[in-house]
């Protein structure tokens, strides 16, 4: 499961990319370790957890366009058949529907997609890790999404528990 934010971020290390001018995080060089994690990923046989509803997909459509980097790394792993698709279930609203107690414990709304797909996932196939870089409430979620069997894998973890930890500083 790759987090919208790791495609962004990698995107933003192009050349004259619109996308350095509002990527998270700021610092070109560590934007620069998550395009090595996604180039690291679109080659290995590693595969992408999609959502047969193509909630999460038209994420990474709404916040990226055709020629950054994050979807043709999207378009590779189904050139390469390197997708599995997952059953998510919606809710009224459009957001995923978890269980308690990740239902409340994880606040945010977009974010539910993937974890629903990664739980899928996981029973479906075994194995599933959430890849994310620059949004920090996976830190916050991290006990639960562990209890429930998922794993994390924080690109920048340095960067993002330490933004995570000043945002809990300010609560």
């Amino acid at each position: 499961m790759v987090d919208t934010n790791v495609l962004i971020a990698a995107s933003a290390t192009l050349q004259n990319s619109p996308m350095a001018l509002v990527a998270t995080p700021e610092d070109f060089d560590l934007r620069y370790e998550v395009w090595k994690w996604l180039t690291c990923f679109s080659e290995s046989c590693s595969r992408l957890v999609l959502d047969g509803q193509q909630e999460i997909d038209a994420e990474y459509r709404h916040k990226l366009m055709y020629p950054d980097y994050g979807l043709q790394v999207v378009q590779n792993k189904w050139d390469t058949l390197c997708v599995d698709m997952v059953d998510v279930s919606y809710d009224r609203d459009g957001y995923a529907v978890l269980e308690e107690p990740l239902l409340t414990v994880i606040h945010d709304r977009a974010d539910r997609k993937m974890v629903a797909a990664a739980q899928v996932a996981l029973c479906e196939y075994g194995f599933c890790a959430i890849a994310f870089a620059a949004d920090s409430d996976w830190h916050e979620w991290e006990e639960s999404l562990y209890t429930a069997g998922l794993q994390l894998e924080p690109i920048i973890e340095g960067w993002s528990r330490s933004k995570h930890l000043e945002k809990k500083s300010k609560k």
